[in-house]
């Protein structure tokens, strides 16, 4: 039976329930994007007793429709032991060739979003984690949490950074998505739990009562919480 979920809170709570098997494993990860996907992700964390990170992905915008996807892009911030060796930043770039075709976008226009993006990508960096390194992934289960999926740019690219930094296992959990991008995404990752699968998707945010943005001092109190949380049970 379909339905709207009150907020991101309720999403994740019901989200966590189908996800109890990984409760309490040492070698769990839990990952939101930000910044919508990190209210769900901190309750399904929560609930599991897992560490809670986020992987930063941004859209590339379609120039003067900024909410058509013509692809993403997500930063590989390593872990602090990678950097002792040597490893530096990059980004990955997952484009969406119907959408660049059929609009007929040039590779200069989509090297200039990506570089401003790449801006934000950095600057969403230091905001969340400060002089914190990222969770190290490499042969860990990660669970990656959205909101929502609507055309999959953003989880593609989440997916594909995740996969060059080696974990054992990827997990895909969301609310709601459409069912040919879930039937895509499971050719992609090991696992993929989604409560609602439709045939015709509208935007994410008509399955929620409430869709309020999620702000960069929220996703920076949720990720300070659950380190919190995870100390107390330790």
């Amino acid at each position: 039976m379909v339905k709207r979920f009150h907020n991101r809170t309720e999403a994740g709570q019901i989200l966590a329930q189908h996800l109890t098997a990984y409760a309490h494993r040492e070698d769990l990860l839990v990952l939101g994007l930000p910044r919508g996907g990190v209210p769900v992700a901190f309750e399904i964390a929560k609930t599991l007793n897992a560490p809670l990170d986020v992987c930063i992905v941004r859209k590339l915008g379609v120039p003067g429709h900024k909410e058509l996807a013509m692809g993403a892009i997500a930063m590989l911030t390593v872990s602090e032991a990678s950097h002792r060796e040597g490893i530096t930043d990059r980004g990955i770039k997952v484009l969406n060739y119907d959408v660049i075709n059929t609009l007929g976008i040039d590779r200069e226009v989509i090297e200039i979003v990506a570089a401003e993006e790449l801006q934000e990508l950095q600057r969403r960096d230091r905001t969340y984690r400060g002089d914190a390194p990222a969770l190290n992934v490499k042969n860990k289960t990660v669970i990656l949490i959205d909101d929502g999926i609507a055309t999959g740019s953003t989880i593609r690219a989440a997916i594909a950074i995740l996969k060059q930094q080696q974990p054992t296992k990827i997990v895909v959990a969301v609310p709601v998505a459409p069912t040919s991008t879930y039937q895509e995404l499971q050719l992609e990752v090991d696992e993929i739990v989604c409560l609602q699968i439709l045939e015709q998707m509208s935007a994410i945010g008509f399955w929620y009562e409430d869709f309020s943005q999620t702000t960069d001092e929220e996703v920076r109190e949720l990720l300070a919480k659950q380190s919190d949380l995870r100390k107390l049970s330790e």
